[in-house]
């Protein structure tokens, strides 16, 4: 029996062209990036090549791309490195770094205030963010650090006033992800970046942008953010890399999480993993030659699966964004990214289905990777509001570039067994 992948918002297959050009660098071209001679030469040209890509593609400049071990590392630098520079400034000018103390100062700040009360530094982030940016928000709320999460509507778009409500003189970082992971809502980015900026252009502004390189435009200056996470695992490249852009005028307000020798312009130390920062650059300027192709072609196959599935089984229903043709619009911008349907089946377990899915060959899964292990229900359904039993009878199928119209008519067939 063929094996039918459809959990792409998980992992991609690395693309061949993207894997050849990552060859050389493992066994001929092997230089440490740092070594002076022709060899490390060698490796850092192919760095500095790699980087201009990325930077280009979504607008940015040459040292604004900083390279990570991953996309997890890359939202834990954003969110992490900038209260430690925070605590940092308050160390320097002899205020007690414990959040809970409130102190006054004069001083001109990177935080743009010259006369600023330190009484619990707030961070600002959506309620279906990803683990890595959720968690990380949840641990420094332990020590002490306000976090506000703002809730979703029923179609996981975040809610505005509340955003607009919740900025405050103690505002200093909003997060919110580009396009989501488990339902593939697009959030207004450029739209909560003038609410932001218009309160206090101080504050910084990142966005986890993992899922959306591939399908929507991540120009980081038409978007207004500050902060942006990449992945080159959800786009067909090498999994153990990953980028986060800083914009060059917020680096003073970002302090490395990862130290030692100082690669990636002192923001991420350790060796540089060249073949994976090759095979990144090279997965990106495919995504970007075929995006617009793909961005058709597999929004057709899912609301082929989607218009087909209602006729088996049609109790079944969508959970937060719609399909981007056949659902219609959630609103005036595009509701959600073309590859990521996230299904309710009534009267199903999800735990059950997708053990029969496996044994029917077809790779699906019940949420997020990252904690797909876990037996917690998954927090972006819950967030929409959501009563138990629908989160724990939800499968998200996620489509590809090689998900074919066949595959998709092979998987509605072997639903019909399994539901």
């Amino acid at each position: 029996m063929k094996k039918i992948y459809l959990d792409y918002a998980a992992t991609t297959p690395v693309d061949l062209a993207v894997l050849a050009a990552m060859q050389p660098y493992f066994a001929e071209k092997y230089g440490n990036a740092g070594s002076l001679h022709g060899l490390g030469q060698e490796a850092i040209a192919a760095i500095d090549k790699a980087r201009g890509v990325i930077a280009k593609v979504i607008d940015a400049e040459f040292d604004e791309i900083i390279f990570t071990g991953s996309a997890t590392e890359a939202n834990n630098l954003a969110l992490r490195g900038t209260i430690e520079s925070l605590l940092n400034l308050a160390k320097r000018i002899s205020v007690k770094p414990e959040f809970q103390q409130i102190e006054k100062f004069s001083r001109d700040l990177p935080f743009g205030r010259n006369t600023i009360e330190i009484h619990r530094p707030k961070i600002i982030v959506s309620s279906i963010e990803h683990e890595s940016v959720l968690e990380t928000a949840r641990d420094l709320e332990k020590e002490g650090l306000k976090v506000v999460y703002l809730p979703v509507d029923k179609n996981g778009v975040v809610d505005l006033e509340r955003l607009k409500n919740s900025l405050d003189e103690r505002t200093i970082l909003v997060s919110v992800m580009c396009a989501n992971n488990e339902i593939g809502t697009i959030e207004p980015i450029a739209e909560i970046s003038k609410i932001i900026k218009d309160f206090n252009h101080e504050i910084l502004f990142h966005t986890d942008a993992v899922q959306a390189l591939q399908y929507l435009d991540c120009n980081v200056n038409k978007l207004g953010v500050d902060l942006m996470t990449l992945s080159a695992h959800k786009i067909y490249g090498p999994k153990g890399i990953g980028a986060l852009y800083i914009r060059n005028g917020v680096k003073d307000k970002i302090t490395p999480v990862i130290t030692g020798g100082g690669q990636e312009f002192g923001f991420r130390s350790g060796t540089e993993n060249v073949p994976s920062i090759v095979g990144f650059a090279e997965a990106v300027k495919i995504v970007v030659a075929k995006r617009e192709v793909e961005k058709k072609r597999v929004g057709e196959l899912k609301d082929h699966f989607w218009t087909e599935l209602k006729k088996i089984y049609p109790k079944a229903e969508i959970n937060g964004g719609l399909p981007a043709r056949a659902g219609g619009p959630a609103r005036a911008s595009e509701p959600a990214l073309p590859n990521i349907l996230n299904i309710y089946f009534p009267n199903q377990s999800s735990e059950d289905l997708l053990i029969k899915f496996d044994m029917a060959g077809i790779a699906v899964s019940s949420g997020s990777a990252c904690s797909a292990r876990s037996t917690k229900p998954s927090h972006v359904l819950s967030a929409l509001g959501l009563p138990p039993e629908k989160v724990k009878s939800s499968m998200r199928f996620s489509f590809g570039r090689s998900t074919t119209k066949e595959e998709v008519q092979d998987t509605l067939e072997r639903m019909k067994t399994i539901i």
